[in-house]
């Protein structure tokens, strides 16, 4: 009877470990899909306690501010069950309201209940914070929350369209990694009068924000030299030979996609090239010949900029990119040159031992006619592109 009552109970402890181990399993993969799924970006603040929320997202709607996801009861989801946290993810409708699609379930619609549930048990495992969550502060008629019912009706889709071609498995798991648990098309694709991302421009660029977030695409990324070793590189460092991850894709990369497998940061280049990848696009050369305003820009270059960036535009390692090839400086829209002219740019401390010096802005030292002739120094110098940069284009982003 007593090596009975022994089996029993060393039965009941190897099934008791099993169950712990499975538990400890489900929890570390949750930690990994919070990051795979970019959370702290928009639920941990600055000064915050993580995941309390607080963090600003600006729009031309109004201003929301991510939630507390802590399991505190009173502030955050510590009352939500795994059902409730799935259909938040899935549905935008947590247990009290409507979510707005700030919170990006238009892309986490397409996450399977494995790994809701995953990231739910880890977020429920994480110490709780007392922090009200800070509400939305919307124009007339967004405030209206019941409207997100028709909005859902209208724009919710079960997937979201493919901006490449392939079938090949590093490329199925690449389109959930950006698709779904990246959510790359909430910045990366146009958005239509009422915030709905538009299916027909899927990852073909978006200005959401002040820094705009460049066309991703295929054709986008093959025009301005992408390569899949390239992308590799700067999702894992935050650079490669065309520039520096900065502004909101700084986060992005610190917080996300550096943290990610080889495996699944070499399916994200797979899907966002394709199968068969378009062959990158060689620079062109500048054209013959400068008139007087690419003179000007050429001597505001060599007196403001040629000490960290190099006289011919080459860069140094871990103190500023290269100029030749940089993907802002060949991108056809000027906008983001000339924003990160008048901003500057914070230092930025990427893993694995990459960094970049912080670049000061030079809104207040340069005139609209010198950030101009600047930036068309730069895009027919080393972009391949026109100088066809305004004052009246300066001007209009000098203020945010």
């Amino acid at each position: 009877m007593m090596s009975r009552h022994l089996a029993l109970l060393a039965a009941a402890l190897v099934a008791a470990t099993h169950s712990v181990a499975a538990e400890n399993d489900v929890v570390s993969r949750g930690r990994y899909l919070v990051k795979a799924a970019d959370c702290a970006a928009c639920h941990t603040s600055a000064t915050g306690a993580p995941f309390a929320g607080g963090v600003e997202l600006k729009s031309d709607f109004g201003t929301f501010y991510g939630t507390n996801i802590t399991p505190d009861k009173e502030h955050g989801i510590g009352k939500w069950s795994a059902d409730e946290f799935y259909a938040a993810l899935r549905d935008g409708v947590a247990p009290d309201r409507h979510l707005y699609p700030a919170m990006p379930y238009t892309s986490y619609r397409s996450m399977s209940r494995a790994d809701s549930d995953a990231i739910f048990a880890y977020l429920m495992q994480i110490k709780p914070a007392a922090v009200p969550s800070k509400a939305a502060d919307l124009k007339f008629p967004y405030n209206m929350r019941f409207g997100m019912r028709f909005w859902n009706m209208l724009f919710l889709k079960d997937a979201l369209p493919d901006a490449s071609a392939g079938q090949s498995p590093a490329y199925l798991r690449g389109r959930y990694m950006v698709n779904t648990m990246g959510h790359c098309a909430e910045c990366h694709t146009p958005r239509g009068a009422l915030g709905q991302m538009d299916g027909a421009k899927p990852l073909g660029g978006s200005a959401m924000a002040r820094i705009a977030a460049p066309d991703i695409s295929p054709p986008g990324l093959s025009a301005s030299g992408w390569t899949a070793a390239d992308l590799a590189s700067f999702l894992g460092t935050g650079v490669a030979p065309q520039g520096s991850a900065y502004g909101e894709m700084f986060a992005v990369v610190h917080l996300s996609t550096q943290h990610l497998t080889p495996g699944d940061m070499w399916a994200m280049t797979t899907y966002l090239l394709g199968d068969k990848p378009l062959p990158p696009q060689p620079l062109k050369p500048a054209p013959a010949g400068a008139d007087a305003s690419i003179d000007a820009g050429r001597r505001t270059y060599i007196a403001v900029c040629a000490g960290c960036h190099g006289v011919d535009g080459g860069g140094k390692p871990h103190v500023a990119v290269a100029m030749k090839g940089n993907t802002t400086v060949r991108s056809a829209d000027p906008r983001n040159l000339i924003e990160v002219t008048l901003d500057g740019i914070e230092a930025q401390r990427f893993g694995k031992k990459e960094s970049m010096q912080a670049m000061p802005g030079f809104a207040a030292k340069l005139s609209d006619k010198e950030i101009a002739g600047l930036s068309n120094f730069l895009r027919v110098s080393w972009g391949g592109q026109a100088g066809t940069v305004s004052e009246s284009q300066v001007k209009e982003l000098r203020t945010p």
